[in-house]
């Protein structure tokens, strides 16, 4: 490899290397590495959060690496709790089954189709035993798992943690058993696993896998890690200008992050507007552009990402009304609260959003904003309901 090739991947989008020496080595050898992430089809949706380890897979794929995605079909039974304090609902084979599926067609918008792997769980979980299971849980003791973050502080807290969550671990280890992984990709919140996996191998007699350990990204509230649950996410398959106008709304400190781990702007011209920003002598609205920009050019193409910045400059910058508007048939209007018609109308996500919306004058019908929670029926055919900046519909009446 190049010196520019090395450094995209060992440093870009990097936070740790588990051991970074023998990756090198690895990388070295020219050997054809197995390159192993997983993901729990939990929902339907991939993230942007999602697409940062899925850039590293096809960064790895470009020189010759051989990608493996393991859809966590038994794993997303059980729930990963990932720092959660409560235990994650257990999903039906049904459930999981549509959300691989949709999982397959996003990921495949980053990641070379032809050049990937793609194995279900339950390919060796099928006909595991109970002889099995007793097997892979004598591995390890229960304070090993007991030592991972989140399991430990639900522990002293006297938070329930079943038994099925203690397997999680073991479960994602045994992949790397499976499919022989040489390499294994996850977020810090997934560390703890992934060097579960490297002692798995060790102790039954194969070489430790690499952990490449990536950064999680925060989400649009700019605290908190993107997740769909707390609805700060930008989806992978959000329509161009939700992407673009999500992106907007990000805080200023996620300019950096999201450039380093989800674009391929040179890192010199992402150091200079980290330079500009901390020194307080360039516009972060501009670098922000930028950057919705480049992620609706990768995910759709160069054209859309044009219209979807001219969409924003007239509709959020100059509050001009798109000549496009989606419309909305609201077919029963009687003693509904206008708070219900947005949340049926997808301009908000639940009620108390749609109340608090109301609440802060972030709601208009035809420029004017409502301050009260109106009747749905006081809704006329063709009037313009806005909630928010970018969020904006016609309504229909039936006649």
């Amino acid at each position: 490899m190049d010196k520019q090739t090395q450094n995209l991947i060992l440093k870009r989008g990097v936070v740790e290397i588990i051991v970074q020496a023998e990756f090198e080595k690895l990388l070295e050898s020219g050997r054809t590495l197995r390159v192993k992430m997983g993901f729990d089809p939990s929902a339907p949706d991939l993230t942007l959060g999602h697409a940062v380890g899925l850039r590293k897979l096809r960064q790895l794929q470009e020189i010759g690496h051989q990608v493996i995605i393991i859809v966590g079909d038994w794993t997303a039974r059980i729930g990963d709790p990932s720092g959660r304090s409560t235990t994650r609902p257990m999903l039906t084979s049904d459930q999981v089954q549509q959300n691989a599926e949709t999982y397959l067609s996003q990921l495949f918008k980053i990641v070379e189709r032809s050049k990937t792997e793609v194995r279900m769980q339950t390919d060796w979980f099928g006909p595991f035993n109970l002889d099995d299971v007793v097997k892979l849980t004598s591995k390890f003791t229960v304070a090993q798992l007991l030592a991972r973050e989140d399991f430990a502080k639900r522990f002293t807290e006297n938070h329930p943690i079943s038994l099925t969550e203690l397997l999680y671990p073991l479960l994602q280890a045994y992949d790397s058993i499976a499919i022989q992984a040489d390499v294994e990709l996850g977020g810090t919140d997934q560390k703890f696993n992934l060097l579960v996996g490297r002692e798995l191998q060790q102790a039954m007699g194969y070489k430790p896998q690499q952990c490449i350990i990536m950064p999680l990204l925060v989400g649009t509230d700019g605290t908190q890690k993107m997740s769909k649950s707390l609805n700060n996410y930008i989806a992978i398959e959000d329509i161009p200008t939700d992407m673009y106008g999500k992106t907007m709304s990000l805080p200023d400190s996620s300019i950096i992050p999201y450039f380093e781990t989800l674009t391929d702007v040179p890192n010199k011209e992402i150091y200079e507007m980290s330079q500009s920003i901390n020194q307080e002598n360039g516009n972060p609205m501009e670098f922000k552009k930028r950057l919705a920009w480049e992620l609706v050019r990768q995910f759709y193409d160069h054209q859309t990402a044009i219209n979807a910045e001219v969409h924003f400059e007239s509709t959020v910058q100059r509050g001009e009304i798109p000549e496009q508007i989606s419309s909305f048939k609201l077919k029963s209007a009687s003693n509904k609260k206008l708070a219900s018609v947005l949340v049926e109308a997808k301009l908000a996500t639940s009620h108390s959003e749609a109340k608090r919306l109301i609440t802060q004058n972030g709601v208009s019908v035809n420029g004017n904003p409502v301050s009260d929670n109106i009747l749905a029926e006081n809704l006329s055919n063709g009037d313009i309901l806005r909630a928010g900046r970018r969020r904006i519909i016609r309504i229909e009446r039936p006649e």
